[in-house]
């Protein structure tokens, strides 16, 4: 399972012309679910996303996480990040999970992040979105379980 995680100033996604999802301040976090993952890789990644400290501290130190800095999580799921670039001119998506294990890791993973008090909007899953943002710094990371 992979997160990449980008500090943002603002984030949106929007699917048919229409916002779905939105953040201020926070973290948008994309998401993609592996073929090997077991539920332990949903709450190890959610966790280390929701305490990983990418935020500024009175002392321009990266040493706060997302909700110590008050903001919020917009989680997309992007199978992509699954994929095997290693060889060719073209990704191989056999790493990525089966659709319905994907969505329900997807779900998990959002409910945990919530049930640690962070407000977490999301995309949709499988849909074809547009996703916005500021990127703030820039700042991002991969994250893996």
């Amino acid at each position: 399972m992979k997160a990449l995680i980008q500090r943002v100033t603002q984030a949106s996604v929007t699917v048919d012309g229409a916002v779905i999802g939105q953040i201020e301040h926070g973290l948008l976090v994309l998401l993609g679910v592996e073929a090997e993952d077991t539920p332990a890789d949903i709450t190890r990644l959610a966790h280390k996303v929701c305490h990983y400290r990418v935020f500024s501290d009175d002392n321009g130190k990266m040493n706060l996480n997302v909700q110590q800095a008050g903001g919020s999580l917009l989680v997309v799921s992007q199978f992509t990040l699954a994929a095997d670039t290693n060889s060719g001119l073209r990704p191989s998506f056999t790493p990525a999970a089966i659709p319905d294990k994907a969505n329900q890791y997807y779900d998990t993973f959002v409910a945990y992040c919530r049930s640690l008090g962070l407000t977490t909007a999301t995309g949709q899953f499988a849909a074809d979105m547009q996703v916005s943002l500021v990127n703030n710094g820039p700042v991002t990371f991969l994250l893996q379980s």
